[in-house]
């Protein structure tokens, strides 16, 4: 739907997960055998001297991997969780005891980042291929919680490596025939750090733990991850309540998604209908990217919508989309719709960026002439925004022009 970008960014919305409890958690992440040969290692170690990178001595490093039946190329691994779970400290002098783990949580956390942060140095699972697309894997797992199949898997980082690193035709050759086997290396590695498990035969799933990391890095990253309890209560917010929390940014776009679950298509699209067409630009906006979400069962209720002066074109376009009979839209309407798209800014209640109007891409200079004449509230006000703050100047002197002629008019 035209105009209905308010919540439209870079930033990915993943479904909400259910988290199990913290103590049940922490239970898990002691039993994870990354973690208890990290321990062990640590207990081994004890207080000695260490090498000039603060690793074990080739000899010590040796003797615990035969003391602790440990495998030799984990045990690099082994000593940074050690060493960054505060297991281990290392001092001038050598290593010794550390103070321990008193948060169990954070300190998973950051086991799970110094596993992913070994695909940035010499390697994590031994394959180039899967180290640069591990975080993609794991947030697609996020996104499929009963399970992939690791065929699956491997179709998907090939597609992913062909697309993203234009991998030439006998990279990808050699891949197809190589990736099962490496892959299915990464995955028991995985598991042995606690992230992932079987979901049966050839199928693979993040574990209750591995759920709560990837949930964190996530939300690291700026992403929209939501828990289950985080969204429920919004779930019974009325439409007009879903939209303020939208725009106050109270809310994501999985709770507006949960919201939808919960109602009938065509009563949720009436509520939303109804806001829009008495709210300001960008309570419009919120609500036109909501129903974008629904399907034509919706139609009824958007049909009538052709009746409201300030939704009509919106409604029109949904409905074209959608291949429904619908008015046609001409250019006025998509000044007026480009009017009411910029007019979002200026209800949000923070000052418009740069970056914020360039919404309409390059469409924008030629619409602005025409903008002043769009039979719409806030024409005036988004010719003034666009003539002070827009980067470009041409843009920004059209729109000054444009304004002069609107308050002559």
């Amino acid at each position: 739907m035209p105009g209905s970008a308010i919540l439209d960014s870079d930033v990915l919305t993943f479904p909400p997960v259910e988290l199990a409890l913290d103590d049940e958690l922490a239970a898990q992440v002691r039993a994870v055998p990354l973690v208890r040969d990290a321990a062990r290692l640590a207990a081994w170690t004890g207080t000695r001297p260490v090498a000039d990178d603060h690793v074990l001595r080739p000899d010590d490093a040796a003797r615990a991997v035969h003391d602790l039946g440990l495998r030799a190329d984990r045990l690099r691994l082994l000593w940074i969780v050690a060493v960054n779970g505060r297991l281990v400290e290392i001092t001038p002098e050598g290593a010794r005891p550390g103070p321990g783990v008193r948060d169990t949580m954070e300190f998973w956390d950051g086991v799970v980042m110094d596993v992913l942060d070994r695909t940035d140095e010499q390697g994590l699972t031994g394959s180039a291929v899967v180290d640069e697309h591990l975080t993609e894997i794991l947030a697609t797992m996020y996104s499929v919680r009963e399970g992939m199949a690791l065929p699956l898997l491997t179709t998907g980082i090939l597609q992913a490596h062909e697309v993203g690193c234009e991998a030439g035709l006998q990279e990808l050759r050699r891949l197809r025939l190589a990736l099962p086997d490496e892959l299915a290396a990464a995955m028991e590695l995985l598991a042995y750090c606690g992230l992932i498990e079987s979901a049966g035969a050839d199928s693979v799933r993040l574990t209750p733990i591995g759920v709560w990391a990837v949930r964190r890095d996530l939300l690291r990253e700026g992403h929209d991850a939501p828990s289950l309890s985080e969204i429920e209560g919004l779930a019974l917010l009325t439409a007009g309540e879903l939209i303020d929390a939208l725009i106050a940014g109270k809310a994501s776009a999985s709770a507006a998604s949960l919201w939808l679950e919960r109602r009938a298509p065509e009563e949720a699209a009436r509520d939303l209908i109804k806001i829009a067409a008495t709210g300001n630009a960008a309570q419009r906006g919120t609500a036109g990217t909501i129903l974008e979400e629904l399907g034509p069962e919706a139609a009824p209720a958007v049909r009538e919508a052709l009746d409201e002066p300030l939704m009509w074109r919106y409604a029109a376009a949904w409905l074209g989309v959608r291949d429904f009979d619908a008015p046609a839209l001409g250019e006025a309407d998509g000044a007026w719709v480009a009017v009411d798209t910029l007019a979002a800014l200026l209800y949000l209640g923070a000052p418009a960026k740069g970056g914020d109007l360039d919404v309409l891409g390059d469409d924008l200079l030629s619409l602005v002439p025409v903008m002043g004449a769009a039979d719409h509230p806030d024409a005036l006000a988004v010719l003034e925004l666009l003539g002070k703050n827009h980067p470009d100047v041409v843009v920004a002197k059209a729109a000054r022009k444009a304004a002069m002629k609107t308050r002559s008019r």
